[in-house]
């Protein structure tokens, strides 16, 4: 099976291919003899009802510095392809829900990935809060009476903006934190957004796991660890990978959640745990392919393109 592939990403030329788990993806896709196309959510144009996008050919190799060739850009009609990998990173706002509708107009003939609607409709911090009794304590709202009582009920917490991404915004507050009135006031004159509030989780400076589903089953994971003095586990904020198995917590997490990731089309989803506590399921861009595979795990890619294939065939 020789695919039609087009990535939306962010630009090629810039990606750390070190943990791009898009460049991972497009790896294997071109290994198994797929072609590639990249081209960036701006790029889309409705007319007609015809969706369509300037594009650029894609050639990759795993070589820092030279990872990429590109052909020169060119306009197609998006529907001529077998498969969208929709990969733009976050922030999760009109733009991204704007490039979620326009890609519905070619899905399900041209397979994207995950399925917009889906993604449009699942934001990680709030599809998450269908699974209460997976979580830990947790408050989504921008009402500072709510809020405080909140705080006052579980001490301390951790607050993060509602649709932020990659650990940005997130903030440690203690119960008898001078800076609370502070946070709320500059959150509140910079974005119209709630939060999310959660119980600070003191096992986090043991780590954050990332577990990765595809189709709804769990493969692999890797445990992030917290810089000194971050709360932060991110590997972009400098948290460290460490290699993990799973625990009869995390996989009964991944049982009870996967048939729903299944059933909408969310074909690769990164959750995050932290000491049995679900705290995010991640479907816009996830990423932790190619740290798993660094530290011994198997390279997700291929049960993700495995996957991909058995839908479009």
């Amino acid at each position: 099976m020789k695919l039609k592939v087009a990535v939306q990403m962010d630009p090629i030329e810039k990606i750390n291919i070190a943990g791009d788990s898009t460049f991972a993806l497009m790896l294997e896709a071109q290994a198994r003899g797929h072609s590639l196309h990249v081209y960036g959510a701006e790029a889309l144009s409705l007319k007609d009802n015809r969706l369509f996008a300037r594009m650029r050919a894609a050639s990759v190799r795993d070589i820092v510095g030279d990872h990429v060739t590109l052909g020169a850009p060119e306009r197609f009609d998006v529907s001529e392809f077998d498969v969208v990998l929709m990969r733009q990173d976050p922030p999760f706002d009109l733009a991204y829900i704007t490039a979620s509708h326009l890609l519905e107009r070619v899905h399900p003939k041209t397979l994207v990935v995950n399925d917009p609607f889906h993604v449009r409709n699942a934001p990680e911090k709030i599809l998450v809060t269908q699974f209460p009794d997976l979580m830990p304590p947790t408050l989504i709202s921008r009402d500072r009476a709510e809020i405080e009582a909140f705080r006052a009920e579980h001490g301390d917490i951790v607050m993060k903006p509602l649709y932020g991404n990659g650990g940005a915004g997130v903030f440690k507050v203690s119960r008898e934190d001078m800076n609370f009135n502070g946070f709320m006031d500059h959150f509140a004159g910079i974005s119209r957004e709630p939060w999310m509030i959660q119980r600070f989780l003191p096992a986090v400076h043991a780590g954050d796991k990332r577990i990765i589903l595809v189709d709804g089953v769990a493969i692999a994971g890797v445990n992030r660890v917290p810089a000194p003095g971050d709360i932060r586990s991110n590997l972009v904020r400098g948290g460290a990978a460490e290699a993990t198995q799973f625990t009869p917590r995390e996989l009964e997490i991944c049982a009870r959640i996967g048939p729903l990731l299944k059933e909408r089309g969310l074909i690769f989803v990164g959750i995050d745990v932290i000491d049995g506590n679900l705290t995010e399921i991640n479907v816009t861009s996830p990423t932790g392919i190619r740290a798993i595979k660094r530290l011994g795990g198997p390279d997700l890619a291929v049960p993700i393109w495995d996957a991909i294939e058995r839908r479009v065939g």
